[in-house]
Order: structure tokens, then C-alpha cells, then sequence
């Protein structure tokens, strides 16, 4: 009865946590054995037969036959005396099988055998887990908010996973309640000690292109490629796309009549602004289209440097760089080239840098940060815009700005 009963306490493992019949007899093999090592010094001469099925443990030691007083390990020998009374047949050199009952291990090696096993079943538990999120690496997933915390949200999945999705990892608008349902993508799985890490991110770039997959048909079917995407969280993102089918629009496919394809995306993101472009290997057109909304006159490039001057008119110049300087930043990631911003007319200009003996260099680099390379292009920004886009103070901006103007007064 009493191997019944431990059996019965170990179907309830296989029934909580699935595990099949082949690996949980692996594992109870391993912790009766472990434990008859540490009872008798060796499991070598035990045979060990369960059925968690049906609920049967069997534990059987086999030792041989010794004349009286010639037993020198008395786990793998037996005297005649003590073989005669199990058997009254027995002779020396035979073979004897013996049931060991779980009691003769002693109660405190039976509470230790269940802990061992309890531990071993979580870590062949946690190693499954780790295996199946590892695969879900990159993909969306969704789960429940159980636990908001400071610098993280605790989720869980239907299967009682816990997943970690980090206040870095937020778009800066995401305001979560518990019970809510959460997507994101599996950004990271990693084992610390036995227990697997899963982190989840929805400011990843690989999030965005994944939704893409999810609410735009042609792209999940591959007939319109996601080339690249960059994103500022919940604020500004640009996605490069492309067919290879002529007859299909991936810009407007993407979209959707009057945004109504892209619209669940934008709420997903916190209202994130999507600029979709179409993608093409003409780096001059590729710059172009990335600069959108402003209008570019013309572009010089080069190559070795990974730079574009791009000459615009003056009224489209505050569109190319963006509030915040988030459109020409954008457009510098989604290209893989610097874009230096200069107006028509540039002649009548004067380059930031050519002020260097008035103007400390950090705080011209300040300026070049939001695409302000000249001396025009600062003066006709309003200083408490260029408070709230750079990191200067307001004095400091005034200070400049008076130097700027002396060189168009004088």
C-alpha cells in the first residue's frame, strides 16, 4: 500500500503537468536510484519496475549466496542462513531476488525521495518551457496582466508561463490594468539557474513588422515584403515595403482605404504615427520618399561617408525634420545614411561650425541633433521650440541666437 500511495502522488505530477509516460518513468527510475545509493552505497545489483499508469512500484535487489561468515559486502551478498529464510532451497552461488519495501529506506529518505522528485519534474518542466519559448523567439505572443510592478509587468499565459515585459520595453503610452490581454513579441528566453526568463517587448521594431504580418494580408502571404522599419515608440515609426508583383500597390495595400488596414496597427501602438514607403534601391528616390512629407529639390550624396546633403526649400525644411527631429532621424535609420538638411539659397547662409570661435562645439552638435547645421536655420525656429527639442537651456539659445544674428546685420 505504501508504494501505491507514493504512486498515486506521482500520477498527479503527470496529470498537472503533462509529461509523457517514457520521461516520467525515466524520472522516477533516477530518483529511487539515487536514492538506493545513498541507502546501500550502490543501485548497480537493483532492478527497478514501475507503472505510474496503473500505479506499480516494484524494487527488487539481487544478491548471491554466500557460505556464513563469508559476506563481505552485504548489499551484494547474502548468507545461507539469511537466504533459507526467504527461500528454505537456497544453496551457495544462487542468485537471490529480494523485495525492497519503501519503508525499509526510512522515513526521512522517503520525504527526501519526493522532494527530489518534485525538483526534478520542475526542472524537466522548466526545460520544455524554455525550448518551446525559444522557438517563439521574434513572434507575437499574448498574455494576461497578473502583477504590475515598478520597472515591469508580470504576465501570464493560459498555461500558467510567466512572462516579463520591462518598463524599456513599454511604449511610452501603455497604461496596463490586471486581466488585461498584452501582445507583444518574445524578445528574449534565457535559463537563470533552472528557471527560464521571458521577456516580452512592444517597442521592438520586430514588433511592428510582425503586426504587419498579422492584420495585412498580402504581407503574411508574401506577396508584399516588409524591407525594414524603424520606430521612435508610440511616436513615429517608417516602414519600407515592396512587391514583386507589379500590379500590386504595397503602399496602399498596407494602408487600406482611408487608413482603415493600418488604423488597428496605430491603436495597438499608442496612436504611433506609421509613415508606410515604398522601398527601391535608387538611394537618391529612397531618401526621398523617407523625408516624406517634405518636398526635396535635390540630393547630393556620398557614398564612402554614408552622407546626403539635401536641398530643400525653406517652408518644407521644419516637415523633413519633424517635431522633435523624429522625421529626419527616421529617415537617416530607415536609409543607413546621415542626412544633413540645407535650404535653397544656401549661398546666403552661414554654417553653424563657422561660428566655432563664438559657439562651443557641444552646443552646435546640439543643434546639428534636430537638423540645424545653419545659421538660418536656427533663426527661423521659435526658441521655445528649440527648448523643447534640444537639451539647452533657454539663455544659452538666446546667446546664440544673438551671435547668428550679428552676422546677417552687420
Amino acid at each position: 500500500m505504501e508504494n501505491l500511495a507514493l504512486i498515486d502522488s506521482f500520477s498527479e505530477f503527470k496529470d498537472d503537468k503533462l509529461i509523457d509516460r517514457v520521461t516520467l518513468m525515466a524520472i522516477l527510475e533516477d530518483v529511487f536510484r539515487n536514492a538506493l545509493k545513498k541507502k546501500y552505497g550502490s543501485d548497480d545489483n537493483f532492478d527497478i519496475i514501475i507503472n505510474p499508469d496503473k500505479g506499480d512500484l516494484e524494487i527488487w535487489r539481487n544478491r548471491i549466496v554466500v557460505a556464513d561468515g563469508d559476506v563481505e559486502d552485504p548489499n551484494e551478498q547474502i548468507s545461507l542462513t539469511e537466504a533459507r529464510k526467504i527461500e528454505d532451497d537456497f544453496e551457495v552461488g544462487e542468485d537471490v531476488s529480494e523485495e525492497v519495501k519503501l519503508s525499509h529506506l526510512g522515513r526521512r529518505s522517503i520525504l527526501a525521495l519526493r522532494q527530489n522528485l518534485i525538483s526534478k519534474i520542475h526542472e524537466h518542466d522548466n526545460t520544455n518551457i524554455y525550448k518551446q519559448f525559444k522557438e517563439l523567439e521574434g513572434e507575437i505572443y499574448t498574455a494576461e496582466v497578473h502583477h504590475i510592478r515598478h520597472r515591469a509587468v508580470i504576465l501570464l499565459d493560459d498555461e500558467g508561463n510567466e512572462i516579463i515585459l520591462p518598463k524599456d520595453r513599454q511604449i511610452p503610452s501603455d497604461f496596463f490594468r490586471k486581466g488585461d490581454n498584452v501582445r507583444g513579441i518574445i524578445e528574449s528566453v534565457e535559463l537563470k539557474g533552472n528557471k527560464p526568463a521571458i521577456l516580452m517587448s512592444r517597442a521592438h521594431p520586430l514588433f511592428l513588422e510582425k503586426l504587419f504580418e498579422q492584420e495585412i494580408p498580402e504581407v503574411f502571404d508574401g506577396l508584399i515584403t516588409v524591407k525594414k522599419v524603424v520606430r521612435i515608440p508610440g511616436e513615429k515609426a517608417k516602414v519600407a515595403v515592396d512587391s514583386y508583383d507589379d500590379r500590386i500597390d504595397p503602399v496602399g495595400a498596407c494602408v487600406g482605404m482611408k487608413g482603415s488596414r493600418i488604423h488597428g496597427i496605430v491603436r495597438e501602438l499608442g496612436n504611433e504615427n506609421i509613415d508606410v514607403i515604398n522601398y527601391t534601391n535608387n538611394i537618391n528616390l529612397f531618401i526621398t520618399r523617407a523625408l516624406s512629407p517634405a518636398k526635396v529639390t535635390s540630393i547630393k550624396l556620398n557614398e564612402e561617408t554614408k552622407r546626403a546633403e539635401v536641398i530643400l526649400k525653406p517652408e518644407e525644411v521644419s516637415k523633413a525634420i519633424g517635431r522633435g527631429g523624429h522625421n529626419i532621424r527616421l529617415a537617416g535609420q530607415l536609409t543607413g545614411y546621415e542626412i544633413d538638411v540645407l535650404r535653397e539659397g544656401a549661398e546666403e547662409d552661414v554654417e553653424l561650425k563657422e561660428f566655432s570661435d563664438e559657439i562651443e562645439d557641444w552646443i552646435i552638435a546640439e543643434f546639428h541633433k534636430i537638423g540645424l547645421d545653419t545659421a538660418k536655420s536656427v533663426l527661423e525656429q521659435e526658441v521655445a521650440d528649440l527648448v523643447s527639442r534640444t537639451d539647452l537651456e533657454e539663455e544659452t539659445i538666446r546667446e546664440v541666437i544673438s551671435i547668428l544674428k550679428e552676422e546677417f546685420e552687420e
